[in-house]
């Protein structure tokens, strides 16, 4: 399972940057010439107001691996559908970024193929070689950090999280603080790795980091293959999947997720008996993003991009908040004053956030090549 239904220590390698000035719902006539459709699609004369139209005539957004708790996508679902009117089903919520490029294949040309998709950032330049994805770019693009987006407009990063080790405080009695605390034996089989970081990229960002943490870098992630491969001779990583069940279970007492995806689990853990310690290792951080795109030979093309501008608007964004997860434009809403106190409560600490960069889409390729070469006869097989 790649995805799961769930809603600070520093060693960085850079800063953000080219985060951008406010900005709002309300696009200007030259923001929103910015949104013109491509690949021949009649979305209307350019402007954001056309595109609802012609949206709002589609009447239907097919989506795929979109969990209800995962960065609170039920609560940006619900919006969006209040908002315009337009169905958008969730086909196979817990499916792996792998997953829904089979799907789109699989489905080619069907009226249920998924027409928007939300993948882990190694799988962004598969699509584009592929020609699964339509260029798009919408009204917000400018605020988006030069780091979150694809400078031919294939895709954007609409939201972000940082790595982190959840413990089950109840049944650990020394809760974890780094990557180096999950090799001592104390652990034996109770770390778990949410997914295959082959076809998951929960999976692949916490082998980046761990990688980070000894001694590696975003140009080298063997460091961290080697690393989970000690945890799994140790026997101190287990093969289960990460879910609620599981977690409330205390089937899986340390799971290695990003940090959005627990402010919504640990109130169900709390009124389970079960104190839930979130924290970002002390040895090794690393902020990742997935990628949003409009489906190439989608069947409601209008509807596809109109998603992209809500997950991209404040309304997006501020639903990213509330589900702990910190959306490409975070400077902007910080600029306008939308975030309050009670969504930063649920964001990792300033310094963190201010300390996150991201490597660049020829380091993640050169790393998913080492990880499809290595991890089976190092980690999986």
């Amino acid at each position: 399972m790649s995805r799961i239904h769930l809603s600070r220590g520093l060693a960085v390698l850079g800063l953000v940057t080219g985060l951008a000035a406010c900005g709002s719902d309300a696009a200007t006539d030259a923001d929103v010439s910015a949104a013109a459709t491509s690949a021949g699609v009649d979305c209307g004369d350019g402007s954001l107001e056309q595109l609802v139209v012609k949206a709002k005539e589609d009447g239907k957004v097919n989506l795929i691996a979109l969990p209800p708790t995962w960065a609170n996508y039920e609560g940006i679902l619900a919006s969006f559908t209040e908002k315009y009117g337009i169905e958008a089903p969730v086909a196979n919520p817990d499916a792996s970024s792998a997953d829904e490029l089979t799907a789109i294949r699989t489905l080619r040309g069907q009226a249920d193929m998924p027409e928007a998709v939300d993948v882990g950032p190694s799988f962004t330049q598969e699509l584009v070689d592929d020609g699964l994805v339509d260029t798009y770019r919408p009204t917000t693009y400018d605020e988006i950090p030069a780091s979150l987006r694809d400078p031919d407009g294939n895709w954007v990063a609409a939201y972000y999280g940082v790595m982190a080790i959840a413990t089950n405080a109840t049944l650990v009695d020394n809760v974890p603080t780094s990557w180096a605390d999950l090799e001592k034996p104390e652990y034996q089989g109770m770390v778990t790795l949410n997914g295959d970081p082959r076809e998951a990229g929960a999976a692949f960002a916490a082998v980046m980091a761990a990688s980070v943490a000894n001694g590696g870098s975003f140009d080298d992630i063997m460091p961290g293959i080697e690393y989970f491969a000690g945890l799994k001779d140790s026997g101190n990583l287990q093969v289960v999947d990460v879910s609620p069940a599981t977690l409330i279970s205390g089937e899986v007492p340390i799971a290695i997720d990003w940090t959005y995806n627990f402010p919504a689990l640990v109130p169900e853990l709390a009124a389970a008996g079960f104190d839930m310690q979130v924290v970002v290792p002390s040895d090794g951080v690393y902020g990742g993003y997935y990628a949003q795109a409009v489906v190439s030979e989608a069947s409601h093309p209008c509807a596809a991009r109109l998603w992209i501008e809500h997950i991209l608007s404040d309304d997006g964004a501020l639903g990213y908040l509330e589900g702990g997860a910190l959306p490409a434009r975070y400077a902007s809403l910080l600029d306008a004053g939308l975030v309050s106190e009670e969504l930063a409560a649920n964001l990792p600490s300033p310094e963190i956030i201010n300390a996150i960069s991201f490597p660049s889409a020829e380091q993640v390729d050169a790393a998913k090549t080492a990880l499809t070469d290595n991890w089976g006869p190092m980690v999986a097989d």
